[in-house]
């Protein structure tokens, strides 16, 4: 990601949660150290996103988002995919996320990728108000 993105991947975030984060959170996180900030674009256009936080041998797939008309195509297991390896190359051993319970796309993509549940965060998220499952992957 680079701070042209910044203004159309705030818009898909806009788009895809219900608390989005602003445009000036993703300018800061671009100047963050420990931050991986990552765009999947087609045909030149973004389609996707993720932020990645890695610390010492843990990362944090903060956020991955997807165009909502481009879901469906498998986007988001190449992105998830490249997350995954920039973890590894960053030295990241232990991946962790959370997803809301209902969810369901989102789990299986991350299922399918070797991630298992350690554990629920009650009322984690807001807008509507919803438990989040604690998702870890030993890389």
């Amino acid at each position: 990601m680079r701070a042209a993105d910044v203004e159309a991947v705030a818009l898909l975030e806009a788009e895809a949660f219900s608390t989005p984060w602003r445009a000036d959170t993703f300018r800061t996180l671009l100047e963050r150290p420990g931050a991986e900030m990552l765009v999947l674009e087609v045909d030149g256009v973004l389609a996707g996103y993720a932020v990645l936080w890695c610390i010492l041998d843990q990362g944090e797939l903060a956020n991955i988002a997807i165009q909502e008309q481009r879901r469906g195509q498998r986007l988001g297991g190449i992105l998830l995919d490249h997350v995954l390896a920039v973890a590894r190359s960053r030295g990241v051993r232990s991946l962790f996320l959370e997803v809301r319970e209902s969810n369901h796309a989102a789990a299986a993509l991350y299922d399918s990728r070797g991630f298992i549940e350690i554990g629920r965060r009650k009322d984690y998220y807001d807008s509507p108000r919803e438990n989040a499952r604690v998702l870890e992957k030993r890389l």
